[in-house]
């Protein structure tokens, strides 16, 4: 069993009262609960056990396991609301990637038509969990300072490891207000100095990026150095991959040319040498991707220690069917759920001879690029039926078989396959940070279109097994000719498809709500209205969930969504 893991369920055994962050959504943001029982903080390994909450609130939905009814957040799906599947709908199933054909209840289809408002379930899921995590921070870092440490009598024991620890929450909450920042803009703010019960003033967009950048490149220097951490945590390349992800959006999200400072920090996590590219891109989404080298923050996920509807056992249920079982591993058997399917404006980013799925090479070995990942057989490519409405038919676009909780030597766990996934998240690798630089130098941000060739085929090459990672007789490498922004837009599709980027890129290279579309984008269902078309601009943002507004008064929503 893992360390972390380990932590993440000692500490929910001792404090069972680890409740429901707060028993009123509305009040959720507010941060005026006890979280945690003091009886927690009297030994080390509870305040361990209390940072180690604080990582799987965006892994776990509660505190049974399995979806059991404790949720962590209350009167909403345990479900559907885990952070990585709730952002999933709001990343991925608004874009060119992904069609869902199941949830409209939660307001799925929402995010297949691009006509959300502040109303609809599935918006305001994010919120809420990205907001429990700042207040298990909050409260963790209320609790753990020097003079806490010293009157609980548990100082000594910590006081190697203390400011490591603070660290680290300071890092989650900051990553977690990126991602309200990126997905919301404007909301409010909490941290552990606020007076317990204090209603939080909403900040502008532009002071949460600006508390993001201060916060990260601040808290650097006490984080775990880069190469040394225990597996499942941060070190300073998290902080280095979060300033490079958030420096890269400044522009959209906040008007402001931070290039080079993206170059920059990406180009840190390439030089360091300490988190290089797997030599297989397949290997990245496998049951034992622990030792995988490429994963520089990766959120822990064990069939029988961190069971749960979301995180990759999501990924892995929703993109299958229980039938595919027959033609490849999926290493959870037959209990697939089939309710996602990708749009063919994603397929279509690979060569017609990678896209179909051939029974005799289940792994897609014989394919060029290994990270063409489709099941085909008995499905359509189209995610429509001419002369139909849209209908719920998960045989309507092809299967994603990227995320298989099978081991690399390309066996199940168990016989049969478990229940839930043992694949890891990866929250941050190295792969996006190559593209991310090769993007910046594009952009403006210095180094040479030489350098930025260079990284984008180092990418290419891992996926075509050529070059360094391989013998193919088929290179992955592009020409200098073939290295515009358009190209790594599309490799940025190619490479990082289904984990949680789209939506952000696709504002990023200004091609969300106008100048490119993709199947059932701004249409209303209807037959024969598959063919996308452009969508409002309101939608480069998400609405608070409306809520919100019945509790706390300082809130604004965000502009053309209060009609």
């Amino acid at each position: 069993m893992r360390t972390t893991i380990k932590y993440i369920w000692m500490v929910v055994i001792a404090i069972s009262s680890f409740s429901s962050c707060v028993d009123d959504l509305n009040t959720l943001p507010l941060d005026n609960n006890q979280l945690i029982g003091e009886d927690v903080y009297q030994s080390a390994d509870g305040y361990r056990g209390v940072l180690a909450k604080c990582y799987a609130s965006l892994i776990l939905t509660g505190q049974q396991g399995g979806d059991g009814g404790d949720g962590d957040v209350s009167s909403i799906d345990e479900g559907y609301s885990g952070y990585t599947r709730c952002l999933f709908y709001l990343q991925e199933a608004s874009t060119d990637e992904i069609c869902l054909h199941a949830g409209s209840s939660h307001g799925t289809l929402s995010m297949l038509y691009m006509n959300w408002d502040a109303s609809t379930k599935v918006v305001s899921y994010p919120y809420y969990r990205l907001y429990m995590a700042i207040s298990y921070c909050n409260e963790f870092l209320r609790e753990c300072t020097e003079d806490k440490l010293q009157s609980r009598g548990v100082y000594e024991d910590l006081k190697n490891d203390y400011v490591n620890y603070r660290a680290e929450a300071r890092f989650l909450r900051a990553y977690c207000y990126s991602m309200i920042c990126d997905l919301y803009g404007s909301a409010p703010y909490a941290d552990e100095t606020m007076e317990v019960g204090t209603i939080p003033a909403q900040k502008t967009r532009k002071e949460i990026y600006d508390y993001v950048i201060s916060e990260t490149e601040s808290l650097i220097s006490d984080l775990v150095v880069v190469g040394n951490k225990e597996y499942g945590r941060v070190d300073q390349a998290a902080a280095w991959f979060l300033l490079a992800r958030v420096y890269l959006n400044a522009q959209t999200w906040v008007g402001e040319d931070h290039y080079a400072d993206a170059y920059r920090y990406a180009k840190m996590i390439i030089d360091s040498k300490k988190y290089p590219l797997a030599s297989d891109y397949r290997n990245i989404f496998l049951a034992d991707n622990s030792d995988c080298s490429e994963i520089i923050w990766g959120l822990e996920q064990d069939a029988d220690y961190t069971q749960g509807s979301a995180g990759t056992n999501f990924l892995i249920k929703a993109l299958v069917n229980g039938s595919m079982n027959n033609y490849f591993l999926t290493g959870v058997g037959t209990r697939g759920w089939g309710n996602a399917r990708v749009k063919t404006q994603l397929v279509d980013k690979f060569a017609a001879s990678d896209q179909l799925f051939d029974a005799n090479d289940p792994w897609g070995d014989n394919k060029m690029d290994k990270r063409a990942q489709f099941f085909t057989i008995d499905h359509t490519k189209n995610t429509w039926k001419e002369g139909k409405d849209f209908q719920k038919d998960f045989a309507n676009g092809y299967a994603c078989i990227k995320w298989r909780n099978v081991t690399k030597d390309r066996k199940e766990l168990v016989d049969g396959g478990t229940v839930y996934s043992s694949v890891d998240y990866p929250a941050f690798r190295t792969a996006d940070a190559y593209l991310m630089a090769a993007e910046a130098i594009l952009r403006g941000g210095g180094g040479t279109r030489s350098e930025a060739l260079s990284y984008v085929n180092e990418v290419r090459n891992r996926a075509y097994l050529s070059g360094n990672y391989g013998t193919s007789s088929v290179s992955g490498a592009i020409s200098d000719s073939d290295l515009t922004l358009d190209f790594i837009l599309d490799e940025r599709a190619r490479e990082l498809y289904t984990e949680n980027v789209r939506r952000t890129d696709l504002i990023r290279f200004g091609k969300y709500t106008k100048g490119y579309n993709w199947d059932w984008k701004g249409s209303d269902g209807k037959a024969g209205n598959y063919i996308g078309k452009d969508v409002d601009d309101k939608y480069m943002l998400f609405p608070i969930p409306q809520d919100e507004f019945t509790t706390n008064p300082n809130l604004t929503q965000n502009s053309d969504y209060t009609n």
